[in-house]
């Protein structure tokens, strides 16, 4: 019996994958998700308000509190004073429900907020694909100027994000 089913789950693993794979990134140019989600203290944040303040920058990580987030939120912290001196606006966004971004947030005594996207509504508004059997978005970053996306980063840094933000804040000034 197992042994029939087998093949069967390969080749749903497999479509799976290849969905997975071939999932197109939202482009350099294309409007900003204008998208709502709950934040760490379960208040809604209009992504469009957001984005009227200035430059922001939405990134996606995996899973509050595991090893890479925590340094790839660490580092926008280390260095939120001068991103948000240039006018940088943050949101982190990860599948965690607010108590854990909260948690998160208090922890790591970051500065910015997280958005809780429960639902995967934000992620999927970004096409940002979701690891498969998971169900926790990749790690992307993405920069809004002026409601347009304006850089995408499809493989985001941890330890360096911050500086792969200001190198990209640093071109658009060009």
């Amino acid at each position: 019996m197992i042994c029939m089913r087998l093949p069967i789950l390969l080749i749903a693993a497999m479509n799976l994958l290849s969905f997975f794979c071939h999932a197109e990134p939202l482009a350099v140019g294309a409007p900003a998700p204008q998208v709502k989600a709950l934040d760490q203290d379960g208040r809604e944040v209009l992504f469009a308000d957001v984005y009227a303040k200035g430059i922001t920058l939405v990134y996606f990580y995996p899973k509050a509190a595991t090893p890479g987030c925590t340094k790839e939120a660490c580092s926008l912290r280390d260095s939120f004073a001068g991103l948000s001196g240039d006018g940088l606006q943050i949101l982190g966004v990860s599948r965690d429900t607010p108590d854990a971004q909260k948690n998160f947030r208090e922890a790591q005594k970051l500065p910015f907020p997280l958005i809780a996207d429960t639902d995967g509504k934000v992620a999927k508004a970004f096409h940002v694909p979701m690891v498969p059997m998971v169900g926790v978005p990749l790690r992307q970053s993405f920069l809004i100027k002026d409601g347009k996306i304006v850089w995408v980063s499809l493989s985001a840094q941890t330890s360096g994000a911050a500086q792969e933000v200001q190198n990209a804040l640093d071109t658009l000034r060009e």
